[in-house]
């Protein structure tokens, strides 16, 4: 790992290391990833992304969680990394693959770039779940049998599992302990991301996500758009909003025409560096 150069990047303060290998492989551990993930001892982050050649698109984009698991996408990280690419080449949209299938990425203004996310993944079979299911309300819900706390989720898989609750409750303490017992429930196999969405008009919608692997994150692109489309089904909002996360605000579209859905947010680069050995 010595001598790997690195840049720290966030999207809505979701931060990352972004390493290029393109010319040369780089393949951490888990161990590695989590030892660089530490805020006080190693670089600090919430996702690891590295930059790989692909023969689908530009450059295939590999992503760790801070707790060393590999997953499939993340949707600020593919923002960063578009900026990333089309500044190298000098291009206004470039196409990046992933583990939950190729992304393209253009550009939308200084330091904004939009992501065409594709289409949200709605099938139980496809989130996925253990047992079938309306995706549109899934049988889960925390606290009493009579009185639940939370319940009925939407589910969306965009390239990676997420479900959604509405409720008005977004405090640190409630959206951590509800988040830590939804992320490995047995009713997703794979485990899941937990959103918690309160809507507040029909374009605007407050969100946070308690991020499989990761934990609480500034900002969950695939979290905002899987916010949108779960919204959107239920009929609390219209195909288009404003996802106001910690970090910042994605503006989210689930285009009629083509059933992709478009995420636009900013991109930041932190700083530069040296990985040790």
């Amino acid at each position: 790992m010595s001598g790997r150069p690195f840049v720290k990047m966030n999207g809505c303060g979701n931060d990352f290391v972004v390493v290029d290998a393109l010319a040369r492989p780089f393949a951490p551990d888990a161990d590695q990833v989590r030892a660089l993930s530490d805020r006080q001892a190693g670089q600090g982050f919430d996702q690891l992304i590295v930059i790989e050649p692909s023969s689908k698109g530009d450059a295939f984009m590999r992503v760790w969680n801070a707790d060393g698991g590999s997953v499939q996408t993340c949707g600020n990280a593919l923002r960063c990394v578009g900026w990333m690419l089309m500044e190298a080449n000098g291009s206004d949209s470039v196409t990046i693959d992933t583990l939950g299938g190729p992304t393209i990425a253009r550009r939308a203004g200084p330091d904004r770039i939009t992501v065409d996310m594709g289409p949200p993944r709605l099938d139980w079979t496809e989130i996925p779940l253990a047992e079938e299911m309306d995706t549109r309300g899934i049988e889960l819900q925390i606290g009493p049998i009579d009185d639940p706390v939370l319940h009925t989720p939407g589910a969306v898989s965009m390239g990676n599992p997420h479900v959604v609750f509405f409720t008005d409750r977004l405090d640190d303490a409630f959206v951590t302990g509800s988040g830590s017992l939804i992320e490995h429930h047995p009713l997703f196999p794979e485990g899941v991301n937990v959103g918690f969405a309160h809507v507040l008009a029909p374009d605007r919608i407050r969100l946070r996500v308690w991020e499989r692997g990761a934990g609480l994150t500034k900002a969950c692109g695939t979290g905002a758009c899987a916010a949108l489309v779960a919204a959107s089904r239920r009929g609390l909002t219209g195909r288009r909003a404003t996802v106001v996360v910690d970090g910042g605000e994605l503006d989210i579209h689930w285009d009629e025409a083509t059933g992709h859905v478009l995420m636009t947010g900013p991109v930041e680069v932190e700083r530069t560096g040296m990985l040790a050995g």
